[in-house]
């Protein structure tokens, strides 16, 4: 994930006063690899579809 897509993940979550592990829980995956997700170390295609659903449920573009 790039760092500004990061970011603006972050900014959602801190605007909607969600927690990570609230993210990871909706797309069922555990916050360890949500984190990895958005630090940039998983990067594989499923990953990408990950990133796919965070947007949607972030409403990022």
């Amino acid at each position: 994930m790039s760092e500004d897509l990061s970011i603006r993940v972050r900014n959602e979550l801190y605007k909607r006063k969600m927690k990570h592990a609230e993210l990871a829980q909706m797309l069922e995956i555990s916050a360890p690899y949500l984190s990895d997700i958005l630090n940039g170390k998983r990067t594989g295609p499923r990953a990408q579809e990950h990133v796919k659903h965070i947007k949607k449920i972030l409403g990022i573009k």
